[in-house]
């Protein structure tokens, strides 16, 4: 079996996030930048199914300029067998990052494809879904646990009543929740091995792909300061200004 896991280069959960000057989207450079949260559980996982001998080989691919060298590297620091980058200048929706994953998956030919449920910068939850589609493969989002057997994937998620179990066959799509394992942490004999390891750099106007944004931000804006609370004296207060001056209840 070969697993191919999706990484995308996010600005790290612990930064906080500054607007451009120009409104024009979020400021990146010199700012920390890391693996994605939930793709550190895909790769994770993919890197638990070479270790339990169901997989033969792992893959990491990542979308984005030479600076995503970096992600793709720490994923083999964290197990990966080899890496692609597909090098874009610029900054894909989620529909053109499918329809690239999906070129690169008819060559490469993987079992199974593992990417995190989203992404922290843009919240999207739309590229796994949109790459089964265009595939034609069964897919499972947020899962919480995954056992393969054969040629079947058993697979737990959580939804609102409770956890729900599904099968399904392979080929297919899994998108990783954060509660599906804890990702290890890369040790530097292994970022040391990891510069070793094979990284392969196709440029994405090669695929054939129609990159074009189809949607257009127009500003971006930093949410309004939060107003300061105000303090009542009792339960009473507190209905009053609930019901006549919020108009809540």
């Amino acid at each position: 079996m070969k697993v191919l896991v999706a990484v995308k280069r996010v600005v790290d959960y612990k930064v906080q996030i500054r607007v451009k000057s120009d409104n024009s989207g979020v400021e990146t450079q010199n700012v920390k930048m890391s693996v994605n949260p939930p793709d550190e559980n895909a790769i994770e996982e993919a890197v638990k199914l070479k270790e339990q001998g169901i997989a033969e080989e792992t893959v990491a691919i990542s979308i984005g300029d030479e600076k995503s060298q970096d992600v793709l590297r720490t994923s083999m620091a964290m197990g990966i067998d080899r890496s692609i980058l597909v090098k874009s200048q610029n900054s894909l929706e989620p529909l053109a990052v499918a329809k690239t994953l999906s070129k690169i998956i008819e060559k490469e030919k993987p079992d199974l494809v593992l990417m995190g449920k989203q992404a922290i910068d843009d919240d999207a939850n739309q590229t796994g879904q949109i790459l089964s589609a265009l595939l034609g493969w069964p897919q499972a989002c947020f899962i919480s646990d995954l056992k393969i057997e054969g040629d079947k994937l058993i697979i737990s998620r959580e939804i609102d009543e409770g956890i729900e179990k599904l099968e399904s066959n392979l080929p297919a799509v899994i998108t990783c929740d954060l509660r599906l394992n804890t990702p290890r942490f890369a040790s530097l004999p292994n970022i040391m091995k990891a510069k070793k390891k094979p990284l392969e750099v196709i440029d994405i106007s090669t695929l054939g792909i129609d990159t074009n944004p189809k949607i257009k931000i127009i500003k971006v804006e930093e949410p309004p300061k939060r107003k300061a609370g105000i303090m009542v004296k009792d339960v009473k207060e507190l209905v009053e200004k609930l019901k006549y001056e919020a108009k809540v209840i």
